[in-house]
C-alpha cells in the first residue's frame, strides 16, 4: 500500500514538473511574442518616421522643383529677350553675337541638366513612394497577423494558467491528502512493527518451549518406546487410522449437490432424446402422412429406449449419495457404489455411440431435401461435428469415471498420487462438455431460424423445434452448473481425506475401514458413558471485563501484599475469637450438665434422708424431673448448634453416660480444637501463598508491559521529532528554492527589458544615421 502511494506521489510530482516546465516554456513564448510585437511596433514607428521624412523630402523637392520651374521660365524669358535683341542686332557684326550664343548654349545645357535631374528625381520619388506603400501594407498585414497571434497566444496562456492553477491546487490538495494518508500509514506501520516484535518475542518463547518439549518427548520416546511402528510398512499397515467426521459431512454435502445437478442433466437429456425422436417423425417426412425412411425408423426406435439408459445415471448417483453417511468412510477404495455409477455411465456412453451414425445419416437426409438451402446445409454439417464432439466428450468422461471407480475393486489399481491428476482432467472434460453443448445449442438455434423461413414448415415442426431448443438450453445450463461445481470442489476431491496409515504411506483398505468404524462406535459409546455436565463457567464478556479491570489496575505489589496481610490478620483474629467463644460455650455446657447431675444426686439424697410423705415426694419428683430434663434438651440443642456451626462442636460432643473428669474433657476439647485450627491455618497459608505468587507474576507482567510501552513511546517520540525536523528542512529547502527561482526570473525579466531598450535605442540611432547619410548623399548629388 505504501509503495503504491509512493509511486502515485512520484507520478504526480513528475506530471507537476512537466506541467511546470511547459508553463515556463509557454511563458517564454508569450514573452518572445510580446517582444516581437513590441519590435514590430517600433519598426512600424520607424517606418512612419521614414514616411514622414520622405514626405518632407518630397515637399522640399516639390518646392525645389517649383523654384527650378520659375527659374526655367525666367531663363526662357531671358532667352526670348536675348533672341529678340539678337535679331535687332543682327546687322551689327558677328563679334557681339558670338558671346551671346555661347551664353545661350550654357543656359541650354544647364536647363537640360536640370530637366534630366528633375525627371530622375520624379522617378526616384515615385519608386520610393510605391515601395513605401508596399512595405507599409506588408507591415500592417504582418502587424495585424501578429496582433491576432498575440491575442490567440494570450487566450491560450490564460486558459493554460487557469488550467494549471486548478491542476496545481488539485495537486496540492492531493499532496496534503497523501501526506495525511502517509502519516496514518506510517503510524499503522509503527504499530505493525510493535506487533511483529511482540509476536516475534512470543514466537521465540514458544520455540524455546516447543524445543524443550521436543527434547523431553524425544527422550521419553527413546527411553519408553520399544520400536517405531511407522518406520516399516508392514507394521504401519496394522495401525488403525482415525475417523474424519468433517470430511464425511463435506463428502455427503458434495454428493447431495451432485445428485441435484445430475437430476437436471438427466431430465435435459431425456427431453433432448424425446424431442429428437418427435422431430424424426415430423421432418423431413411427416409419419402421419407418409412413411419415413427405414433409417429414421431404426433411429426413432433407439431413441424411444433412451430412458432405460439415462435413468440409471440418476439412480446410481442417488445410491452413491445414500451410501455416504457420517458413520462411513468415503475414499476411492471404499466407495463401491461408484463402480455401479461408472457402469451406468458406460452404458449410456455406448448408447450415444450406437445412435451417433443414425443421427449423422438423419442430418444427411435433411440435407438431401430439395428445399434445403446452402446455409442450412452448412448448419447441418456443423451439427454433425457437434454431435461427434459430444459423443467424444462423453467417452472421455466415461474413461475418467472408470479410472476413479477402479480402486474400489482393486486397491492397488491406481496410485493415490494419480487421483488428483484424474480429478483435474475430469474437471477440464466437464468444461469441455459445457462448451460442446453451448456450441450445439447455438448451431441448432441458427438452424431453426433458417428452417422458419422455409415455406413447407408446419406448426408441429415449429413447436418441436422450440421444445428442442429449450431442452438444449437446460442441458447447457446443467452442464455449466456441473462444471462450475466440480471446479469449485476440485481441491476437496483431489486432496487426501486423511485416512490411511500413519506417515501418509499406503492407502486405506476395507478391513481398516471396518476396524476404524468399530473403534469410532466404541469411542462414541465410551464418551457418552463418561460425559458429565460441566460446571458453570464465567461468561466470556465478563472474563474480558475482569481481565481489563485487572490489567488496568495501577496498584503495586507492595500495596496488594499489605492488603492481603491485613485481610489475613483480620480473618485470623476473627477466627480466634469465634473459636474462643465456641470453646467457652462448650465448656459452659459441660459444666451445666455436671451441675445438673450433681443437683439431681443431691435432691435424691435429700429425699431419701428426709423420708417424707408420698405426696411431697411425688411433687418434688415432678418438680425435679423438668430440671433433670432441661439439661438434656439443652445438650441436644447445643449439639445441633455445634454441629451446624463448627466441626469442633461435633468432635467435642460426648455422650451423657460417659463419666470423665473436667480436666480430661477440657484437654480433649482443646486438643481437637487446635488440631482442626492448625489444619485450617495450613490450608489458608497455602491459599495465601498461591495468591501471593499469582499477584507477584501479574505485577512482573505489568512491569514488563510498562517498560515495553515506555520504550515504544520513546521510539515514537524520537521518530516524531525526526519527522518534524525533516518536514521543517523540506519546507526551508522549498522556500529557498522558490525564492531563488523568483529572484532569477525577476533578474532575467529586468535584463530582457534593459536589452530591449538598448536594442530599440541602437535601432533608432542606426535609422537616424541612415537618414543622415541619405540626406548628405542627396545634398552631394544636388551640388
Amino acid at each position: 500500500m505504501a509503495a503504491d502511494l509512493q509511486a502515485k506521489y512520484s507520478k504526480l510530482a513528475q506530471e507537476y514538473s512537466k506541467l511546470r516546465a511547459q508553463n515556463q516554456v509557454l511563458k517564454k513564448a508569450v514573452v518572445d511574442e510580446q517582444a516581437n510585437s513590441n519590435s514590430l511596433k517600433e519598426e512600424l514607428k520607424q517606418r512612419e518616421q521614414c514616411l514622414r521624412k520622405a514626405e518632407q523630402e518630397m515637399d522640399s523637392l516639390n518646392f525645389r522643383n517649383q523654384q527650378l520651374a520659375k527659374r526655367v521660365e525666367l531663363l526662357q524669358e531671358e532667352l526670348l529677350t536675348s533672341e529678340a535683341k539678337g535679331k535687332k542686332s543682327k546687322n551689327k557684326g558677328d563679334s557681339p553675337s558670338q558671346p551671346s550664343f555661347q551664353t545661350q548654349s550654357v543656359f541650354d545645357e544647364d536647363l537640360q541638366k536640370k530637366i534630366q535631374e528633375n525627371e530622375r528625381l520624379h522617378i526616384q520619388f515615385y519608386e520610393a513612394d510605391e515601395l513605401h506603400r508596399q512595405q507599409e501594407a506588408q507591415l500592417r498585414a504582418r502587424l495585424q497577423q501578429l496582433e491576432n497571434d498575440a491575442e490567440q497566444h494570450q487566450t491560450v496562456v490564460d486558459n493554460l494558467t487557469s488550467k494549471y492553477v486548478d491542476t496545481i491546487e488539485k495537486l496540492q490538495s492531493d499532496k496534503a491528502r497523501l501526506e495525511i494518508k502517509a502519516q496514518t500509514l506510517e503510524r499503522e506501520a509503527k504499530e505493525c512493527r510493535l506487533r511483529t516484535e511482540e509476536c516475534q518475542q512470543q514466537l521465540r518463547k514458544y520455540q524455546t518451549e516447543l524445543s524443550s518439549q521436543l527434547k523431553h518427548n524425544s527422550s521419553v520416546i527413546q527411553e519408553k518406546v520399544p520400536f517405531n511402528d511407522t518406520k516399516y510398512n508392514d507394521y504401519n499397515s496394522l495401525n488403525v487410522p482415525p475417523h474424519n467426521r468433517r470430511h464425511q459431512l463435506k463428502a455427503r454435502d458434495a454428493a447431495g449437490q451432485a445428485v441435484s445437478f445430475v437430476q437436471d442433466l438427466v431430465s435435459a437429456l431425456l427431453n433432448f432424446h424425446s424431442y429428437t425422436e418427435q422431430r424424426v417423425h415430423i421432418y423431413p417426412l411427416d409419419s402421419s402422412i407418409e412413411s419415413i425412411s427405414p433409417l429414421n425408423q431404426k433411429f426413432s426406435q433407439y431413441l424411444h429406449e433412451n430412458a432405460a439408459y439415462v435413468r440409471p445415471l440418476e439412480d446410481g448417483l442417488l445410491q452413491l449419495h445414500q451410501s455416504i453417511t457420517e458413520d462411513t468412510v468415503t475414499v476411492l477404495e471404499t466407495v463401491s457404489k461408484l463402480q455401479d455409477f461408472s457402469k451406468s455411465f458406460s452404458t449410456y456412453t455406448s448408447f450415444l455411440q450406437k445412435i451417433l451414425p443414425y443421427q449423422l445419416k438423419s442430418l444427411e437426409e435433411e440435407c438431401d431435401v430439395p428445399l434445403c438451402t446452402v446455409s442450412l446445409n452448412s448448419k447441418n454439417r456443423e451439427l454433425q461435428n457437434d454431435l461427434k464432439a459430444l459423443t467424444a466428450v462423453f467417452e472421455k468422461l466415461q474413461n475418467y469415471i472408470s479410472l476413479l471407480a477402479l480402486p474400489s475393486v482393486r486397491s492397488d489399481a491406481m496410485p493415490q498420487s494419480s487421483s488428483s491428476a484424474v480429478f483435474t482432467q475430469l474437471a477440464a472434460c466437464l468444461h469441455g462438455l459445457h462448451d460442446t453443448t453451448k456450441e450445439l445449442s447455438k448451431h441448432y438455434s441458427q438452424k431453426v431460424t433458417l428452417e422458419q423461413e422455409l415455406p413447407t414448415v408446419t406448426q408441429k415442426l415449429r413447436t418441436t423445434n422450440e421444445c428442442l431448443l429449450s431442452s438444449l438450453a437446460s442441458l447447457t445450463n446443467s452442464t455449466g452448473k456441473i462444471a462450475t461445481f466440480f471446479s469449485n470442489n476440485l481441491d476437496f476431491f483431489a486432496s487426501s481425506a486423511g485416512y490411511g496409515p500413519r506417515g501418509g504411506a499406503g492407502s486405506l483398505n476395507p478391513l481398516q475401514a471396518e476396524s476404524m468404524l468399530s473403534n469410532k462406535k466404541k469411542a462414541s459409546a465410551y464418551i457418552l458413558a463418561v460425559r458429565r455436565t460441566r460446571p458453570e463457567t464465567v461468561p466470556y464478556t465478563e472474563a474480558l471485563s475482569n481481565r481489563r479491570i485487572l490489567t488496568s489496575s495501577t496498584e503495586s505489589r507492595e500495596g496488594l501484599m499489605q492488603q492481603v496481610q491485613q485481610s489475613q490478620e483480620k480473618i485470623a483474629r476473627l477466627e480466634q475469637e469465634k473459636e474462643h467463644w465456641l470453646l467457652e460455650a462448650q465448656l459452659a455446657r459441660v459444666r451445666l450438665e455436671k451441675e445438673s447431675q450433681r443437683i439431681a444426686e443431691l435432691e435424691a439424697q435429700l429425699s431419701a434422708a428426709l423420708g417424707g410423705d408420698s405426696v411431697t415426694t411425688s411433687s418434688q419428683t415432678a418438680f425435679l424431673t423438668p430440671e433433670c430434663t432441661d439439661p438434656e434438651t439443652e445438650e441436644k440443642t447445643g449439639r445441633e448448634v455445634s454441629h451446624s456451626t463448627s466441626v469442633v462442636g461435633m468432635l467435642t460432643t460426648t455422650p451423657t453416660n460417659e463419666i470423665v473428669g473436667d480436666e480430661e474433657s477440657r484437654e480433649h476439647l482443646i486438643k481437637t480444637h487446635y488440631m482442626t485450627r492448625v489444619a485450617e491455618l495450613t490450608t489458608q497459608l497455602q491459599m495465601s501463598d498461591s495468591k501471593a505468587v499469582h499477584f507477584h507474576a501479574e505485577c512482573r507482567a505489568l512491569a514488563k508491559r510498562l517498560t515495553i510501552a515506555e520504550k515504544s513511546r520513546e521510539t515514537l517520540t524520537e521518530e516524531g521529532k525526526q519527522a518534524n525536523q525533516n518536514i521543517t528542512r523540506l519546507q526551508d529547502e522549498l522556500s529557498t528554492t522558490k525564492r531563488s527561482y523568483e529572484d532569477q526570473l525577476s533578474m532575467m525579466s529586468d535584463h530582457l527589458c534593459s536589452m530591449n531598450e538598448t536594442l530599440s535605442k541602437q535601432r533608432e540611432e542606426i535609422d537616424t544615421l541612415k537618414l543622415g547619410n541619405k540626406g548628405n548623399s542627396k545634398k552631394n548629388k544636388g551640388r
